[in-house]
């Protein structure tokens, strides 16, 4: 009979096991982010216990992280009656009723699964407070009820509490999160659950010290703990790539197999300024795909090609890239690149087009302005000065980073176009920013004077404004030449407008003074003299001839 019993229990325990084991492997599979490897623990159970409810769930979670919740929702109406009414199962297709936003019904199902356990069995508890902690349209404040239901019946089981912080994190609390995980160490020292999510929480504060400290704890608890390999490496990708490689080798090794690490991999080479390499590996993912393969790689393949300066592939490829890459997908750096090597293949058209798509996409004044003044550029080279004057303009506007010179340039722009009034308005902007400075009544001057083509005196106030300011240090360069241009301009206007021709011959003279070799103003001042002479001779006959009567 000993005999008998003993086999007995042995045959149970040989049973069992295996499904014990597999369901732990599963959800530490789900806890250290493997869930492919999870799925398939779970499915070769299911496919030898398919009335395991509790599996059911594990399978139900993992397939609502990869975001299969029609495929969930399938499956769990295929299971069988008395199956799917045990609360496991309950739980499961409420779960996924709750991520199809049917909060009501998934009300229902919870309710049902909470009634049958008389709200007693933790794990249950759980079950329901992880499906709304998970879940977007989910009640992290009942989670926390349902949670401390759960302690207060098992103080004993750490992940009772790390599904506690979750919760609590869901409500943006770091005060109570931090305390609930520090709770979930207190019962065990080597949870790298609560490590890393307490790394997580100093992740969010930006506090580099505290977050390197608790993913370095959880690596060192658990070498095989992938996420927190993949938090080390996603720092040091920003600070230093060697390390970086070093971490992303380690989070590889422990992960899931997959493209996405290949991806990881061929990216950091990019970064790390091994463009070759980069190169090399992104083709060699597109080659395993067969015409499959992500855009970006041919994105990368781009990037790395306009580091190698060869600009010629880099467009083949980003035109690839642009193919493949439904309109969606398409972030400002992609059309921002395409402008860059468009412009280093010297085809301003096009690299005008994509500029102006990046300036459009992009959200940040400071990098709109930027693309502005690049657009500037081009249209410069082009010489359309009257675009180039818009763009000027949109970047000098409302910019506290710029300068005299980008307003300067705004209004040269306006006046190389022979967009005249703008140029003025521009200039009169820069003379009321920087009234002691000559440039500003220097261009409005030859604005106004190129609008007064009748020479009726609009420019004047401003040559007259340059003759003050520049008269002081007629030595220097660009002084000496405003001077000699304002002297011929104002005696013009006297000599021809105000018949002033000792006023006229007065500006010549003050020219001369500066220029003796101009031959034009000694000219002049010959023809003014005899007009003055003239004037002179009939002013003495006039009187003669009334004295005579």
């Amino acid at each position: 009979m000993k005999k008998t019993l003993l086999a007995a229990t042995l045959l149970i325990a040989f049973y069992y096991q295996p499904k014990a084991q597999s369901l732990t492997k599963a959800q530490q599979d789900l806890t250290y982010q493997r869930y492919e490897s999870a799925f398939k623990e779970l499915t070769v159970l299911l496919h030898t216990n398919p009335d395991d409810a509790q599996a059911w769930w594990l399978l139900t979670r993992v397939m609502l992280h990869d975001h299969r919740v029609q495929a969930a929702h399938d499956m769990l109406l295929l299971l069988p009656a008395a199956t799917s009414q045990q609360p496991f199962a309950l739980c499961a297709y409420g779960a996924v009723l709750l991520e199809q936003q049917k909060k009501d019904s998934a009300a229902t199902l919870f309710t049902k699964a909470l009634t049958d356990t008389k709200e007693k069995d933790p794990m249950i508890l759980l079950a329901v407070a992880t499906a709304h902690q998970e879940a977007d349209s989910g009640d992290a404040n009942y989670a926390i009820e349902l949670l401390n239901k759960a302690i207060k019946r098992d103080k004993h089981t750490p992940g009772l509490y790390v599904a506690l912080g979750n919760a609590y994190r869901k409500l943006m609390d770091g005060t109570n999160s931090y305390k609930a995980y520090q709770d979930a160490l207190a019962l065990d020292d080597r949870n790298v659950d609560a490590m890393y999510r307490l790394g997580k929480i100093f992740v969010t504060q930006d506090n580099p010290e505290m977050y390197l400290k608790y993913f370095n704890d959880a690596v060192a608890a658990d070498s095989t703990f992938a996420p927190a390999w993949f938090e080390l490496y996603y720092h040091y990708y920003f600070h230093d790539v060697n390390k970086a490689m070093e971490y992303l080798n380690h989070y590889i090794a422990n992960d899931d197999p997959g493209i996405k690490n290949d991806y990881l991999v061929t990216d950091l080479l990019y970064s790390s300024r091994q463009y070759q390499s980069a190169i090399d590996h992104a083709r060699h993912l597109i080659g395993q795909q067969a015409g499959k393969s992500e855009p970006r790689l041919y994105k990368l393949i781009a990037y790395s090609y306009k580091e190698l300066h060869d600009s010629t592939k880099a467009l083949d490829y980003m035109k690839q890239y642009f193919q493949q890459q439904p309109d969606s997908g398409f972030v400002v750096k992609d059309y921002s690149t395409m402008a860059e090597i468009y412009d280093e293949l010297h085809q301003p058209d096009s690299a005008i087009a994509y500029y102006i798509k990046a300036g459009n996409l992009e959200k940040d004044s400071l990098q709109q302005r930027n693309y502005a003044k690049k657009l500037a550029g081009l249209y410069k080279g082009q010489k359309d000065y009257s675009n180039q004057a818009i763009w000027l303009g949109r970047y000098y506007q409302g910019n506290d980073r710029a300068t005299n010179l980008d307003l300067f340039n705004w209004g040269l722009a306006h006046y190389m176009a022979k967009e005249f009034p703008l140029a003025d308005t521009v200039f009169t902007l820069y003379v009321s920013k920087y009234p002691d400075q000559c440039f500003g009544y220097y261009w409005r001057a030859r604005s106004a004077a190129a609008i007064d083509t009748t020479m009726t005196g609009l420019a004047i106030p401003d040559y007259l404004k340059i003759v003050d300011i520049d008269s002081k240090d007629s030595t220097e360069k660009t002084n000496r030449k405003h001077l000699i241009e304002s002297y011929g301009y104002i005696a013009a206007y006297k000599a021809n407008t105000q018949k002033d021709y000792a006023g006229a011959i007065d500006y010549f003279q003050r020219l001369l003074a500066l220029d003796p070799e101009n031959s034009d103003a000694q000219r002049y001042i010959g023809i003014l003299k005899k007009s003055l002479s003239k004037s002179a001779q009939a002013s003495a006959g006039a009187s003669s001839d009334n004295g005579g009567r």
